[in-house]
């Protein structure tokens, strides 16, 4: 089978390639120095034929990124959404598109269940990019209505697990937690968390994520599917396990409830994925908890260094 992959140098794009690659698959991995996808043809070099193209590429970061940029967020994902949709049209047709949504797309008020995908009003710190993902979805709707095309959505909880890249982005919510108690436990800072503590999250080891992710793209077509972890837990809870592992006294730790939250809880509803990958299995949170806490102490480039 013969593959290519956007957003490929990523956290998830490299665990995807790393398990392609495993099952001896042709891959083509594409990171933004091999292809801008803002320009129009820029993939017109990568002829294939491919079998499947994973679309993992977007133009996002965590934190309160979303808030700060959302003229540039429409902009530039709507580009780049637009040119790897008309590219697998006009060159790629005989390809399945695979391409990853967001969790921010549903609204706060309705159940996180794919029929509820399009409809709703997502939280306004998170409507720009929620409605990329969307647009995206409505782009893969359209060309399967008028060409016949075959193609997935998943729609993630938040990924963690080794090897996350930070290249002085933002992080995610987990990381950044690991990050700070890190520098208060070695480096006697004090620890200071965005939010009251109280909402919520769920996370799913990147790994897992991959693996149900490979498995749906034989078995499922021209469906969303959710792939989450069916069970979340306040940030305090997660800010107690991590300093468990760290060996941080939990009680140090202060919350500012001015600082920016984003959506008060984000766990998925996950019965149609375990419907379609009933063995489906996932790493305890215990274990892929201390696995991302002792990969991080190693790299004391990234927790040494300031928060961005």
């Amino acid at each position: 089978m013969k593959i290519l992959v956007t957003g490929a140098t990523g956290f998830l794009g490299t665990a995807l390639c790393r398990r392609l690659g495993a099952q001896n698959y042709e891959i083509r991995a594409l990171g933004s120095r091999d292809a801008d996808l803002r320009v129009r043809g820029c993939l017109d070099q990568f002829k294939g034929p491919w079998d499947q193209i994973y679309h993992l590429a977007a133009w996002t970061q965590a934190g309160d990124f979303c808030l700060r940029n959302p003229g540039e967020q429409w902009i530039r994902n709507q580009q780049i959404n637009t040119n790897v949709l008309e590219w697998w049209q006009s060159h790629q047709p005989q390809a399945k598109l695979i391409s990853i949504g967001t969790s921010c797309a549903y609204s706060p008020d309705s159940l996180l269940s794919e029929e509820y995908y399009l409809t709703g009003v997502p939280i306004e710190s998170l409507f720009t990019y929620a409605h990329t993902k969307r647009m995206l979805l409505v782009g893969q709707l359209a060309l399967a209505r008028q060409f016949g095309a075959n193609w997935l959505t998943v729609v993630p909880s938040t990924l963690y697990g080794p090897g996350y890249h930070t290249d002085g982005r933002q992080m995610h919510f987990v990381f950044d937690l690991i990050r700070k108690i890190l520098r208060g436990k070695h480096l006697g800072e004090r620890v200071e968390l965005w939010g009251n503590g109280y909402q919520k999250r769920e996370l799913v080891y990147v790994e897992d994520f991959v693996s149900a992710l490979v498995d749906l793209s034989k078995r499922v077509s021209n469906e969303v599917v959710n792939i989450g972890a069916g069970q979340d837990f306040t940030i305090r809870e997660f800010a107690e396990m991590i300093s468990f592992q760290v060996g941080f006294n939990h009680n140090q730790i202060s919350y500012d409830e001015s600082k920016y939250t984003g959506a008060r809880a984000k766990r998925l509803e996950t019965a149609k994925l375990r419907s379609l990958l009933p063995n489906w299995r996932q790493t305890p949170l215990h274990h892929g908890l201390k696995a991302t806490v002792e990969w991080m102490q190693s790299e004391k480039n990234i927790w040494q260094s300031p928060p961005v």
